[in-house]
């Protein structure tokens, strides 16, 4: 299938990409494509260099006739975010993403694509590899551990760049030009149980939630989508209210960025009390789907047979029920200055309860500090009320706009003149690496820009081919004209 990828126009973007797409790169495991991409530049006899952190930088000169023009950093990251579904083989760590041409759109066999950041990646790796585009110096950044730490941006040697302006090609929306991002902080919560067994009074059941459509926790989190790890926590608490319900065992969500999709619990609860305990779950999971029919149409809550064990006791079991459902998921805040923008948010990841050791992961957003701190210590609260260890890691800034940009007036400009109408400038509640670039370099001028990306961190990812086109000819346009030194 990567044929008909690589069909596409323009097919040094899409051959790249699909070169790039052949190579596992799971966030915090990135050596091979690492390889891969300093292979490329000794190919094209580029400058390349790895530093200490493991960020590839390939330098190439400006072309005769842009010598005297501003060097330009293009930045993109090489990590990805694995998901698929359920009943989807394919294992991340071995294989290339499998992908198929739909029409206009280009889209994974049940897992994600890679367009983000991949379209990217290919995009500067056309750019390095062509001998008829016009550019000034170009220092292509391509960093690792976007996806789960940011680790990359965070560990950047302060020394190796020496550009004035830096072209970020990681945003999701082609009439935008992104020019402020949220900064984040990851909510970690631990526990350790007491197991109880139980006697033969019992039986154990299994709630599966699937069919979620997830997505991307900061540019998705407006959508109001179903979490999975919400909804199965309600569907615990009609059924405990009405009797003691222990738990077994809790799996929900993966990723801390990826709204969780999943979620599987396994119960146990007296064979005596059953009939009104599956009625109080019955009745939840109808106002869950009436909640959620227009947003979740494929949404399925399963009750099945469940594998007998060791159990969390019934009043610890009530307690953690009562953690998620008082932390906070999605929108906490809107932005009271830029109309529809997110100022905070936060996503309830990852729920992992397996014998007696229980994890809960969060990831809270903010593009104000002082509001992500807000609802950090709210959450914060809830965890440490109920006894649970935890611990704040990964905080990150966010990138505060600068309408000023000399950049910024630049690609607006040669957006009207190319498309005859003006692009939106807008600030992003996704996690964008720029706000850690200009901490790392002071001074930088930048702005973000990409092509159509929809579904990102989830398997329904999927990039628009024209979309691509667009997003290219304007790239191509911006180094075109950078202004002189």
């Amino acid at each position: 299938m990567s044929q008909e990828v690589r069909a596409q126009e323009p097919k040094a973007l899409w051959n790249h990409f699909a070169d790039l797409n052949a190579v596992p790169r799971p966030s915090k495991k990135e050596e091979r494509v690492r390889r891969f991409m300093m292979d490329f530049a000794r190919k094209h006899q580029l400058m390349v260099l790895e530093d200490t952190i493991g960020n590839v930088i390939i330098k190439k000169p400006a072309t005769p006739g842009m010598e005297d023009r501003k060097a330009v950093i293009l930045q993109s990251h090489l990590d990805m975010v694995h998901q698929k579904n359920n009943d989807t083989d394919f294992d991340f760590l071995s294989q290339g993403i499998q992908m198929e041409v739909d029409g206009n759109i280009i889209k994974a066999k049940g897992t994600t694509l890679g367009a983000d950041n991949g379209i990217g990646v290919a995009a500067i790796m056309a750019i390095l590899s062509s001998t008829d585009i016009a550019h000034p110096a170009i220092e292509a950044l391509f960093t690792i551990d976007e996806e789960t730490g940011m680790t990359g941006a965070k560990e950047l040697d302060p020394t190796i760049l020496t550009s004035s302006i830096l072209l970020n090609l990681d945003t999701e929306e082609d009439d935008e030009i992104d020019i402020g991002c949220a900064g984040g902080v990851d909510i970690t919560a631990t526990h350790t149980y007491l197991l109880q067994e139980l006697d033969q009074e019992y039986i154990y059941k299994k709630i599966t939630v699937k069919g979620l459509k997830g997505g991307h926790s900061g540019m998705d989190i407006i959508k109001g989508l179903g979490n999975a790890n919400k909804m199965a926590a309600r569907l615990l608490d009609a059924m405990q209210k009405k009797g003691d319900v222990h738990i077994r065992e809790f799996q929900g969500g993966s990723l801390r960025n990826a709204i969780p999709r999943e979620a599987v619990v396994t119960i146990a609860f007296r064979k005596s009390e059953s009939e009104i305990l599956l009625e109080a779950y019955e009745s939840c999971k109808q106002a869950i789907y009436n909640e959620y029919r227009s947003l979740e149409p494929q949404l399925k809550i399963d009750l099945s047979e469940g594998e007998s064990g060791t159990v969390v006791p019934a009043g610890e079991s009530r307690n953690l029920v009562f953690v998620l459902l008082g932390i906070h998921n999605g929108v906490y805040r809107m932005s009271p200055d830029i109309p529809g923008l997110v100022e905070t948010s936060n996503n309830l990841a990852r729920v992992q309860l397996y014998g007696p050791e229980l994890k809960i992961a969060c990831l809270t957003r903010s593009s104000v500090d002082s509001s992500k701190e807000d609802l950090a210590s709210s959450i914060l609260g809830v965890m440490n009320l109920a006894g649970l260890a935890t611990s704040l890691s990964g905080d990150y800034p966010g990138w505060q706009p600068n309408a000023e940009s000399e950049v910024l007036d630049l690609a607006k400009r040669k957006y009207q003149e190319m498309f005859e109408e003006k692009p939106r400038v807008v600030a992003c509640h996704a996690g964008l690496e720029c706000g850690i670039l200009g901490e790392r370099y002071p001074g930088l001028d930048m702005i973000s820009f990409g092509p159509n990306i929809r579904g990102a961190h989830s398997p329904d990812e999927h990039v628009e081919i024209s979309s691509v086109q667009k997003f290219w000819k304007f790239l191509l346009e911006i180094l075109e004209e950078i202004p002189a030194n």
